[in-house]
């Protein structure tokens, strides 16, 4: 079994790898956690794998929370992360082992795949060029059936790259990153907007409805940037800030 959350597609498409060569069940967790089931039964021995991208160095929320309701009946043989980000991960594995340490599991195995850039909300970031970001996509193209075959093996591993000054990241700047730019206030439509509703239907926690054509953000972001980077017209902005960088999200053309 693998719970995956993906906001732009790089987790999806890393979830959906593993989950075709491991024959192993996919469970969206927004989709899971709206319908309330946090109670799963695992087959004697049965591995469970969790797909997620970084967010402000560390598993989303979202995630976490997820995960400190769950309740297994039976006991997994084997517990593994994979984690998608543009460039390092900070202190998200040691994040991610204590809330699973809460509900009793260990966590035996941690891959870190690099995939494209998907935030441009603040100044200064950016995109990668589509080159890089064909880069990045082939390199984890070629790494997910040696991750695959680990997982398979039952190996243990940890293969996720922190980064320089990790811990005051993860620790320090993400609460910073939460209390203020983790909302959807700055978020708002150009004229070029069609109403077309996409940017709902992307959105991964429903915190979007279409009002006179327009989309209204209802205060439950966790700025993935999905309605940003699907937007076909690429009407939607964060503030100033996103203004010129461009879009990108998964697709298998890329």
């Amino acid at each position: 079994m693998i719970f995956y959350y993906s906001g732009c597609g790089n987790s999806r498409f890393v979830a959906e790898s593993l989950s075709k060569t491991l024959g192993e069940e996919l469970v969206y967790i927004p989709e899971a956690a709206r319908e309330g089931r946090f109670g799963w039964t695992l087959k004697e021995g049965e591995r469970l794998g969790f797909v997620c991208p970084v967010y402000c160095w560390a598993p989303p929320r979202l995630v976490l929370d997820f995960v400190r309701r769950l309740a297994f009946r039976g006991k997994p043989g084997y517990c593994w992360l994979a984690l998608t980000y543009g460039d390092s991960a900070g202190y998200s594995v040691e994040v991610f082992r204590k809330a699973l340490m809460k509900v009793g599991l260990r966590l035996d195995a941690s891959f870190g795949f690099v995939m494209p850039e998907t935030y441009v909300n603040i100044k200064g970031m950016k995109l990668d060029t589509p080159e890089g970001a064909r880069d990045k996509i082939g390199r984890t193209r070629g790494e997910l059936p040696r991750v695959a075959s680990l997982i398979r093996d039952g190996a243990t591993a940890d293969e996720v790259f922190k980064g320089r000054m990790a811990w005051l990241y993860t620790y320090v700047v993400r609460p910073l990153f939460y209390r203020f730019l983790v909302t959807d206030r700055p978020w708002h439509t150009t004229d070029a907007c069609t109403g077309c509703g996409l940017c709902a239907k992307v959105c991964p926690l429903h915190n979007i409805v279409i009002e006179n054509s327009r989309p209204k953000w209802l205060g439950n972001c966790t700025t993935c940037n999905a309605c940003y980077n699907y937007c076909p017209a690429n009407a939607i902005r964060f503030g100033k800030a996103t203004e010129g960088k461009g879009q990108y999200h998964f697709t298998e053309n890329v």
